[in-house]
C-alpha cells in the first residue's frame, strides 16, 4: 500500500502532466485557428462574401442571436421634479435618495424648496 507522500506526490505529478497537456493542446488550437482564418479568408475573397451575406452585426455575432440584457433599449430618463442649488437633479422616484437631498433635509429644509416648477 502507497503511503499519503508517495499518493501526494503522485498527485503533484499527474497536475504538472495535466497542465502540460493543457498548454499544448492550447497551442494546437492557436495553429489550427490560424489556419482557419486563413483559409476562410480567402474563400471570402473568392466569392465576394460580406457580413451582411453572414448576417454578422458590427461585433461579428449573428444578427438573429439573442440579445443580452445590456443590449436591451434604454429606458426614458425619468422626469426631474427636484434641482438643487448646484444644478444636481432627482426625479423623486424609488430608491435612495441623493446625497444632496438627505443632507438638506437633515438641515431642516423641505423638499419643497427644492421642487422644479
Amino acid at each position: 500500500m502507497a503511503t499519503l507522500a508517495e499518493i501526494t506526490a503522485q498527485i503533484q505529478q499527474r497536475d504538472q502532466e495535466i497542465a502540460e497537456l493543457r498548454r499544448q493542446a492550447e497551442e494546437l488550437r492557436s495553429h489550427e485557428r490560424a489556419g482557419v482564418i486563413e483559409e476562410l479568408r480567402k474563400k471570402i475573397a473568392e466569392y465576394g462574401i460580406t457580413a451582411a451575406d453572414l448576417k454578422l452585426n458590427g461585433r461579428g455575432a449573428a444578427t438573429g442571436a439573442k440579445r443580452s440584457v445590456s443590449a436591451a433599449p434604454a429606458k426614458a430618463a425619468a422626469v426631474v421634479k427636484y434641482r438643487s442649488p448646484t444644478g444636481e437633479t432627482w426625479s423623486g422616484g424609488r430608491g435612495r435618495k441623493p446625497r444632496w437631498v438627505t443632507e438638506a433635509l437633515a438641515a431642516g429644509k423641505s423638499l419643497d424648496e427644492f421642487e422644479v416648477k
